[in-house]
């Protein structure tokens, strides 16, 4: 464990020192970015050791690996985040522990979290994932809607009883005008964010970038950044 620990701290420290180089570059302060840990695939144990380097806000993308994760973790004070698709019949389990879904691309999921935030007496912050190689009316490979498809989820999040309109998240696509360009790709999602703003002003966290484009992320003004191969390490595959 001692030896995991010591891991983790190095590879939390150079994560820390490129965003810090990033923001540095960009003319940014270094508060002005908040790393979130995904912590996907790795044990409860990790958790408890990142908690203990100073990590507050973690992420996971699949509710049956983060449910009871979290549970494990419920004494710990952390923030926890939803990144991947959620399929509507998980909603119920992913109110009970998520302080943000970060996955918000069609009307039905806003429904749905909406009866499920309600009836755990909680507040759910959303982001609405853009995908940016989607076409109009359609959804991303990667999940996300159309960006002509972000100012009506918008207005129904922001009309949900138990959810909250934070902004905007996005994964790099890999298709479409924006692979292989993932500072154009963040650049673009910070244009549709100013544009949320306008209707929506206290919408302004922009979660992008991840252990490969960070830095990419940071110069186009990501408010938030989500890695985690780059602290947790590549995890040995099973079988």
């Amino acid at each position: 464990m001692t030896d995991r620990k010591t891991e983790l701290a190095e590879n939390l420290a150079r994560v820390e020192e490129r965003i810090a180089s990033a923001c540095a570059a960009a003319g940014r302060k270094r508060s002005d970015v908040t790393l979130i840990v995904v912590t996907k695939t790795y044990p409860a144990s990790d958790v408890r050791l990142l908690h203990g380097l100073g990590v507050r806000h973690v992420a996971e993308n699949r509710d049956q690996d983060a449910a009871p994760k979290a549970a494990a973790c419920a004494d710990l004070d952390l923030t926890w985040h939803f990144v991947g698709q959620l399929q509507t019949n998980k909603v119920r389990s992913v109110a009970s522990y998520a302080d943000m879904v970060q996955s918000i691309d069609r009307a039905k999921l806003i429904g749905s979290l909406s009866t499920a935030a309600v009836r755990a007496g909680r507040e759910l912050g959303c982001l609405i994932q853009v995908a940016l190689d989607a076409e109009s009316g359609e959804r991303g490979d990667r999940g996300g809607v159309a960006p002509d498809g972000i100012a009506e989820l918008a207005a129904l999040v922001e009309q949900a009883p138990g959810l909250r309109l934070g902004g905007l998240m996005t994964v790099a696509p890999l298709a479409g005008e924006y692979a292989g360009r993932q500072r154009a790709a963040f650049e673009r999602l910070l244009e549709f964010s100013s544009r949320l703003r306008g209707d929506h002003p206290a919408a302004n966290m922009v979660s992008a970038g991840m252990s490969a484009d960070l830095e990419e992320a940071v110069a186009a003004g990501a408010t938030h950044v989500r890695v985690g191969t780059a602290v947790l390490g590549v995890r040995p595959r099973l079988g």
